[in-house]
């Protein structure tokens, strides 16, 4: 079995193709890949879930987040809108096994002490818990000096797994407003103070420097390959073991 980092090519479709592709990799696989991994700093996008848009004031919110230039999107994890854009370092990691994985609490836990070990290495007083008020919220994400700036959420199938974290670099004032916007018009209870990113407490910190740092938590130093027809699938070699 290989671990796979997929190109930024595969970034290229836009919002809707970012939300499909985990999901269609987690059923179809690539190759003989157990591991695939996706970096990239995505267009902006409003990742509604599922249980957003049955609230009455869904549209009004999808209507608010484009008028700000963000895609509205329906994502198939999380519990509510997150939303993030060219400033921002997602990280999709599909883990392809039949067999009975961690717990999905215990891979919370895994992962939100990977990412923050990696943010304390970047000069980040990052602490594990959520901030009062915050969007999207959930036990598991990731603060510093009183604002989420990391948020994670997962999807469990009989194919494995796949889990997503969104890490916040820069542009908090775009990122406030458009969550400010929706969480009005969906009704549900948010501090627009909780929305923050790496920026406001380690200033200087770029897009590049923590996609670096994400490669290198996860041990892959070699060249990225593309999941698009045709393209070839080759292996980085051994890597250090993500959580099961």
């Amino acid at each position: 079995m290989t671990t796979v980092l997929l190109s930024e090519d595969d970034a290229a479709g836009g919002p809707g193709s970012d939300v499909e592709l985990g999901p269609l990799l987690l059923r179809q696989g690539l190759g003989d890949a157990r591991d695939i991994l996706r970096v990239y700093s995505p267009a902006p996008t409003a990742a509604f879930s599922r249980r957003d848009t049955l609230r009455p004031g869904y549209e009004r919110a999808a209507s608010a987040v484009r008028h700000l230039g963000f895609d509205p999107v329906v994502r198939p994890q999380g519990g509510s809108l997150a939303a993030y854009h060219r400033g921002s370092v997602v990280v999709d990691h599909v883990h392809r096994a039949e067999q009975k994985s961690l717990d999905p609490v215990e891979r919370f836990q895994r992962f939100a002490g990977l990412h923050a070990e990696m943010l304390i290495g970047l000069g980040v007083d990052a602490r594990i818990g959520p901030v009062p008020g915050e969007y999207c919220p959930g036990e598991y994400s990731i603060n510093a000096g009183g604002m989420k700036i990391v948020g994670s959420a997962q999807r469990v199938t009989r194919d494995g797994w796949l889990f997503s974290t969104v890490i916040q670099v820069s542009g908090t004032t775009q990122l406030r407003d458009v969550h400010t916007a929706a969480y009005r018009e969906l009704g549900y209870d948010f501090d627009p103070a909780t929305v923050g990113s790496l920026e406001d407490v380690v200033p200087g910190l770029t897009v590049e420097r923590v996609t670096e740092a994400v490669r290198a938590a996860y041990d892959l130093p070699g060249p990225a390959v593309s999941s698009r027809p045709g393209a070839s699938l080759r292996s980085h070699g051994p890597t250090a073991r993500p959580p099961d």
